[in-house]
């Protein structure tokens, strides 16, 4: 089974589990919500938005809600069964369309150009090299538009501080050239990390970098549910360091992801 099947299956088996996994999950929900504010800071409410890896929709519906209209792709039939049901179930038809679709084929997707380009919480990071994706999004982000990406980086101290646990294949899986095998459902599938720098000279010279942001630099991995619920004190410590650190430079590219978002400039514009 290729990665692509795998990852397909993978997360269609863990749909039902992956939004019950979210629920009172007050970490992944501070996560989630840095991401929309990093959005509302470039986007004017009406923006129509492209949403690649949509998963079970989490994402697509809370935009809908604040005002923009979003085309939800993702390649897991099971996510997109249960993105679907939230449409329907919240009354947001009008606002969010949804469509299976790989962001290796987004020669298949219609309505462009989009405002915006949004892929969310790694989704990207399951595969080997960005440039094929960013070859295929002249076609669908405006001029001006943006592109906004969530994507796990090499280095993630809350993951480094295993080594002190003996856990060292935990502590160091990210600094892997080949990227870490995962395991979800009984499959297995390759992820790749990148840095910010990588991902830049993926896009090249037509996307200038307006805002890079680190998310969870110092505060647990999204993969920690109960730690906020058990160290109320500590973890609110943690968000306030976080949010100090999470913008500067030495800081931005770490953390358990980051947010990196480009303006789409087309022309002869060199480095």
């Amino acid at each position: 089974m290729t990665d692509t099947a795998a990852i397909a299956e993978a997360f269609s088996r863990t749909a039902e589990k992956y939004d019950a996994f979210g629920e009172e999950h007050p970490h992944l929900l501070r996560l989630r919500s840095k991401v929309y504010a990093h959005l509302d800071q470039l986007l004017k409410p009406g923006s129509r938005i492209l949403e690649l890896n949509a998963g079970s929709g989490t994402d697509a519906v809370e935009l809908a809600r604040r005002g923009y209209r979003v085309h939800a792709t993702d390649i897991a039939p099971g996510m997109l069964a249960r993105a679907r049901e939230k449409v329907q179930t919240l009354g947001l038809s009008d606002k969010v369309t949804v469509q299976e679709c790989s962001f290796t084929e987004l020669d298949r997707v219609t309505g462009a150009p989009f405002d915006a380009v949004f892929s969310n919480l790694g989704g990207l990071n399951c595969v080997p090299d960005l440039e094929p994706v960013v070859q295929q999004l002249p076609r669908l982000v405006a001029p001006g538009g943006y592109v906004t990406c969530v994507i796990m980086p090499p280095v993630c101290l809350w993951e480094m501080a295993d080594v002190f646990r003996g856990r060292f294949r935990v502590a160091f899986r990210r600094f892997s050239r080949k990227g870490t095998i995962a395991r979800l459902e009984g499959l297995r599938f390759t992820v790749h990390y990148f840095s910010p720098s990588r991902v830049e000279s993926a896009f090249g010279p037509q996307y200038r970098r307006v805002a890079l942001e680190g998310l969870s630099v110092l505060t647990p991995t999204a993969e920690s549910k109960d730690f906020a619920k058990r160290h109320t004190s500590l973890y609110r410590l943690l968000c306030r360091l976080d949010d100090a650190v999470s913008g500067r430079a030495r800081w931005s590219g770490w953390g358990d992801f980051y947010i990196l978002s480009f303006r789409y400039e087309p022309g002869d514009r060199r480095r």
